[in-house]
């Protein structure tokens, strides 16, 4: 338990983890409406997942019924690069911002779980000041 209290004690010191302690981060962006680009983006990734793997499965029966190997090696290989693509664009549409308010949110909470109330008050930084410099003080 001493390992992971240091552990903690490092990371309250940086920069991202105290902005979110002392902004107490919550997942109201989470309550927000949803923007084109976000619909756009979940869309995105719910194609990935519907023609990754299931076209990769039909390109292998076909080469195999087929008798031609090829196909499923280049075939599928190219689909699943092409859905991986749009995974990844999905998620930059639809998730940074969202991605940030979660990991700062969960930042907090595990922060404050392991340290309770000295994670509140413990190591604030002024205004300006990285954790490194904080550090040599």
């Amino acid at each position: 338990m001493r390992i992971l209290k240091k552990a903690a004690r490092y990371f309250a010191r940086k920069d991202f983890c105290r902005k979110a302690i002392d902004e107490r981060a919550d997942l109201s962006a989470f309550k927000e409406k949803l923007t084109l680009s976000i619909v756009i983006g979940i869309i995105l990734i719910a194609l990935s997942y519907a023609i990754g793997l299931p076209t990769v499965v039909a390109f292998g029966a076909i080469a195999a019924s087929m008798n031609k190997p090829l196909i499923g090696i280049i075939g599928g290989a190219l689909i699943y690069g092409i859905s991986t693509l749009m995974f990844f664009m999905g998620i930059k549409m639809a998730g940074t911002k969202y991605f940030v308010a979660l990991n700062r949110w969960l930042a907090r909470i595990i922060l404050e779980k392991i340290l309770g109330d000295e994670a509140k008050s413990a190591y604030p930084l002024p205004l300006g000041k990285s954790g490194s410099e904080q550090s040599k003080r």
